[in-house]
């Protein structure tokens, strides 16, 4: 039987380290969008993220149009 293999993601900028874990920041951003617009999640279409560790953030565009930002 095969191990199942796990994978961890870490940004490393001037001395920071924050470990990324996608699951969360994708929760955190549909959290986030459906606070600010009233929309609901099944109303995604496409997520761009874009992660900027020397500000601990992430800014994300969502269908093409919506912005925003979430701490990490």
């Amino acid at each position: 039987m095969a191990t199942k293999m796990t994978t961890s993601l870490f940004f490393q900028f001037g001395g920071n380290e924050v470990k990324v874990e996608e699951k969360a920041i994708v929760a955190s951003v549909k959290k986030a969008w459906t606070a600010e617009t009233g929309k609901k999640v099944g109303e995604i279409a496409t997520m761009d993220l874009y992660i900027k560790p020397e500000e601990a953030a992430v800014y994300y565009v969502i269908n093409g149009s919506d912005t925003g930002k979430v701490e990490l």
